[in-house]
């Protein structure tokens, strides 16, 4: 007969391993049953940003993210509803969500502003852009965006991080942690804030999220010096910091090898390797004065409305020709939440990004980096068909819409040219080749030869994906 446990000490270690056994019997019984069953990770994870090969072979290397904050009004500038002219004034008939229900109006509002066709596409577009309209034909205008969260926050995260709940890594640190990047010299992520507020949401738009720091992205400030601390003094010579990081690099390594798993403390080490290659790298990258006036031009740099876009739209071009794997470009806070005063909001903001927009594509298709470089335009909702603050017509504006809105697309093997789905007559749902933002995300990934559902990360004891389970699919109407 065996013996029992005698104390409550050696019963409770007694039991605790016969659960740890019937718990590891039961995790491996379920993967088998799923035929798979995961070794356990002998050797500690190691994580850097050198370059690592696609799952299929890619049509994209690259993306600029011209990130619209606030919400665009899709009626105004990409989707011409003319039942709304019909209606114009007129009580809504059918059911609105509104997300400001003190200030809602059931009214149509009818876009104030023309459309016509552009390109040999023939692609409609609003008056307010027509510097996009020339590159109609370079575009794939998707107008059957869905988030379905009315709030910026959570469409926001939605668009950049692939769920509504906060914390998750964003896009460009998703990219550069399958890909890695292709310099050492530049970070491989970098967010251009503007002027002013940071976006809604804050930090969270380039974290890295749960992924080790070393894939979270770099800011780059709108004004001068973009890079702050990026030149040392000029007492500090050349030798005598090079002698100095070497030292730094021991004590760290060091450091390391006590405190095994530290990631954070990896990136930090990282980051100082990064910090001495960016000395010239970086000052090289961001001097605009290398570019010429005909190009400058281009960006409208000689025009005071244009001039800050434009000039962190060609830095943004410049960065992807040094090897950056990913640029985000963000309005002014909350520039396209036109709540109100719409009439004259809105032409405002498209006059600031309308020309920088289109020669980005201009310039990176006449260098001949379109063809492997994703151009994203778009914000994280569009409007409603309804007036809202119905103050007068000089103050009308449009309340959030995530269940039907637009953005555009191109370069990177999506298809030019080409309008994708469709809202309900109203421009209030779509319903026509739904893009919700998962698809979007399994679509781009897929351009950068990038399975959804094999861009993993462990964390814990859970597989997590920028799509995290959801039903994302690849999109191929919006693949050339």
């Amino acid at each position: 007969m065996n013996e029992m446990p005698t104390d409550r000490r050696r019963f409770l270690a007694s039991g605790a391993m016969n659960l740890s056994g019937l718990t590891l019997a039961g995790i491996l019984n379920s993967q088998a049953a799923q035929g798979e069953v995961r070794k356990p990770e002998l050797q500690e994870r190691h994580f850097d940003t050198r370059p690592v090969p696609p799952h299929r072979t890619a049509t994209a290397t690259a993306m600029i993210s011209l990130w619209m904050q606030g919400g665009p009004s899709h009626h105004d500038l990409f989707d011409p509803k003319p039942l709304l002219k019909r209606w114009d004034g007129r009580a809504f008939p059918g059911e609105i969500k509104y997300d400001n229900a003190a200030q809602a109006s059931s009214r149509v509002f009818a876009s104030p502003w023309r459309f016509r066709p552009h390109g040999q596409c023939g692609m409609e577009l609003s008056e307010l852009l027509p510097h996009i309209g020339s590159i109609a034909d370079d575009i794939c205008l998707i107008r059957s965006m869905r988030t379905g969260v009315n709030n910026h926050g959570q469409s926001a995260r939605a668009l950049q991080t692939g769920r509504i709940q906060p914390g998750r890594p964003s896009l460009g640190s998703w990219l550069t942690y399958g890909l890695g990047t292709e310099t050492d010299r530049l970070p491989p992520f970098m967010a251009l804030v503007a002027p002013g507020k940071i976006p809604v949401g804050g930090v969270a738009n380039w974290s890295n999220g749960w992924l080790p720091a070393v894939y979270q992205g770099t800011v780059l400030r709108p004004q001068e010096p973009r890079i702050l601390d990026l030149t040392p003094p000029p007492h500090v010579t050349e030798q005598i910091q090079q002698r100095a990081l070497d030292f730094l690099t021991r004590l760290n390594a060091r450091h390391l090898r006590r405190h095994a798993g530290q990631t954070d403390l990896q990136a930090r080490m990282a980051s100082y390797e990064l910090a001495a290659n960016m000395q010239t790298a970086a000052t090289e990258a961001l001097d605009l004065s290398q570019e010429t006036q005909a190009t400058q031009r281009l960006y409208g740099m000689d025009r005071k409305e244009t001039r800050d876009y434009g000039s962190r739209c060609l830095i943004a071009r410049r960065l992807i020709e040094r090897g950056v794997r990913f640029v985000q470009i963000y309005t002014p806070y909350q520039q396209w939440d036109h709540h109100g005063s719409i009439i004259t909001a809105l032409p405002a903001a498209c006059r600031r990004v309308d020309q920088p927009s289109a020669a980005l594509v201009t310039d990176l298709k006449q260098r001949g980096l379109l063809e492997s470089t994703v151009v994203h335009w778009g914000g994280e909702m569009g409007r409603l068909p309804v007036v809202q603050n119905e103050a007068g017509r000089a103050k009308y504006g449009r309340d959030h819409n995530t269940y039907g809105f637009s953005m555009w697309v191109a370069g990177g093997g999506f298809r030019a040219g080409h309008v994708h789905g469709q809202t309900d007559e109203w421009g209030h749902h779509a319903v026509e080749d739904v893009v919700n933002h998962y698809d979007y995300h399994a679509t781009l990934l897929h351009l950068f030869g990038l399975d959804h559902e094999r861009l993993i990360y462990r964390r814990g004891r859970r597989d997590q994906t920028l799509t995290d389970g959801q039903p994302g699919q690849v999109v191929s109407g919006l693949l050339a």
